[in-house]
């Protein structure tokens, strides 16, 4: 400390870093989901255009799931090697460059830039609780909520805006090859660009020597709450992915424009980041979650429901209700992560199995959904599909509810 410092200056530079760290997380969490909702508003307009079939469509919902699954298991490998600051800073590169991608108007183009997308979410997803441990151990739930809010106010965002984004550049350009779409697609890597730039400022000086020594977490993978949380996780993401991927296309199917039912589904997540934001000064109030998860799964069966049954006009209820819903499942199943996790090695490990094999499992919601609606036509299947996952989801939310830690085994690993 310099003579001239006090202890007043040391911790009003503690909380300006503190604010900014928090600004650049919000920032990444807000890029995390605007290349997955912008898709379904315009879903029906990218088949015509790309000659999808109705199981390529099915599939396209499914990538983004899929590809956390399969891929956030390499996330803490990328961090040992690179740093998490380093590893984020890639990461987002790769998340603005698969975005823009999708400017290209042909369906392989469509899958390469989402994969390469959601290959790089899928490991920020993991990267994301461990740094918030580790920088923010005080205040996990505040913090875990304030990116949920972000993650989805940019998911509304994209939601809302998609459609009149591509009938706007159709009218500007006079696209008559129909492509405007494409380029609604492409603009979601300008959040990406700005993250980017926020977060390089959060780079530890150059040269500065990444420490190699950690614990290794042992027994992670024998432990029932471990699996619990994980269950969680995938469960209730199942039903976030049919909403992201099929709610605008059961509002088109009902009546709604392509406009109106984005504007649903934006409604819907907007309410889900006000949830996240509120659902943390619940959370510190209670003893633990169970109930709460409970709660959170039961209206959200409810409130889907509502959105395939109930009159039209009354549907915009229905979308703030689900919101909610989703919002506070969602955040407690990320907030479980932490809470139930000793330390912040323990939390990157158990944030790697629970978004790895539980967005495995979540990536057959949408195409078992898509396939159901494709196959029957009808919304009472995909209804049913919804309320089953609702009752298990809240079964295993209810267990990684309770007030305990995973119990682990921990050793140090070597170092370089």
């Amino acid at each position: 400390m310099k003579a001239t410092d006090t202890p007043d200056t040391d911790r009003n530079r503690a909380g300006t870093r503190n604010i900014a760290l928090a600004a650049s997380l919000a920032l990444i969490a807000f890029s995390l989901r605007t290349p997955i909702t912008s898709v379904g508003p315009i879903l029906l307009e990218a088949v015509r255009a790309t000659g999808l079939t109705t199981t390529g469509a099915s599939l396209l919902t499914t990538l983004p799931s899929l590809c956390f699954g399969l891929f956030g298991p390499i996330a803490p490998m990328l961090s040992r090697r690179m740093g998490s600051e380093r590893a984020l800073l890639l990461l987002l590169t790769l998340l603005a460059a698969g975005t823009a991608l999708r400017v290209i108007p042909s369906w392989q183009l469509l899958y390469l830039g989402q994969v390469v997308a959601c290959f790089s979410i899928g490991l920020m997803n993991v990267l994301l609780p461990g740094v918030v441990k580790r920088d923010f151990p005080h205040h996990v739930a505040l913090m875990t909520g304030l990116y949920s809010a972000a993650m989805c106010a940019g998911a509304a965002t994209a939601a809302a805006v998609t459609a009149p984004a591509a009938n706007a550049i159709g009218q500007l350009f006079g696209n008559t090859s129909g492509n405007a779409w494409a380029w609604a697609l492409a603009m979601w890597a300008l959040p990406a660009v700005f993250a980017i730039l926020m977060w390089s400022t959060q780079l530890p000086p150059a040269g500065t020597r990444i420490e190699r020594t950690s614990r290794v977490v042992r027994g992670l993978w024998r432990d029932p709450l471990a699996w619990q949380v994980t269950l969680f996780m995938g469960s209730q993401s199942s039903l976030a992915y049919i909403v992201f991927g099929w709610l605008p296309t059961v509002l088109r199917m009902r009546g709604m424009s392509a406009v109106d039912a984005g504007l649903m589904l934006s409604l819907s997540v907007m309410a889900q980041a006000a949830a996240s934001l509120l659902l943390p000064f619940l959370i510190a109030r209670l003893p633990d979650q169970r109930w709460v998860n409970v709660g959170a799964l039961l209206l959200t069966g409810l409130s889907l429901v509502g959105c395939f049954f109930a009159p039209i006009s009354t549907m915009w209820g229905w979308a703030v209700l689900l919101g909610i819903a989703q919002g506070s499942a969602f955040t407690l199943a990320l907030t479980v992560i932490g809470l139930r996790s000793g330390d912040s090695h323990v939390a990157a490990q158990l944030s790697s199995m629970a978004q790895g094999i539980g967005y495995l499992i979540a990536s057959s919601g949408p195409f078992i959904a898509g396939s159901l609606l494709h196959a029957t036509g009808s919304l009472y299947s995909l209804a049913s599909l919804c309320a089953a996952v609702c009752a298990v989801s809240a079964g295993f939310g209810y267990a990684a509810g309770r007030r305990v830690h995973v119990r682990t085994g921990a050793s140090p690993s070597g170092q370089s």
